[in-house]
């Protein structure tokens, strides 16, 4: 995917961060029929996402065709540091993948 899918925020409030994300993604399961051809349209959806501070994994998520179009993603953590870098990123099965990242506020 050639523009960016990632949406991602990252604020602070007492030492827990809470990042916040959208991701634009079609998150196809494989069984829906294109209503035009009657043919099955190929299962599009992201296997793994990734979030990282400073460098450092803090979620690590699995994910599979049951998740739905243009997810949105939230999760806390502790130890974390106004100015700190908060990257996420995700890969699917048809081998596209993005990143972002931002910083806390």
């Amino acid at each position: 995917m050639a523009k960016k899918t990632i949406r991602l925020r990252a604020s602070n409030k007492g030492g827990t961060a809470t990042v916040k994300a959208l991701i634009t993604h079609p998150m196809e399961t494989g069984l829906r029929k294109d209503k035009k051809t009657g043919k099955k349209v190929p299962a599009h959806f992201i296997q793994t996402v990734s979030g990282k501070h400073n460098g450092k994994d803090v979620i690590i998520a699995e994910w599979s065709g049951a998740i739905s179009k243009n997810p949105y993603l939230s999760f806390q953590f502790n130890g974390a540091n106004k100015g700190d870098t908060v990257e996420l990123s995700w890969s699917d099965n048809m081998g596209g993948s993005d990143s972002a990242s931002t910083k806390v506020r």
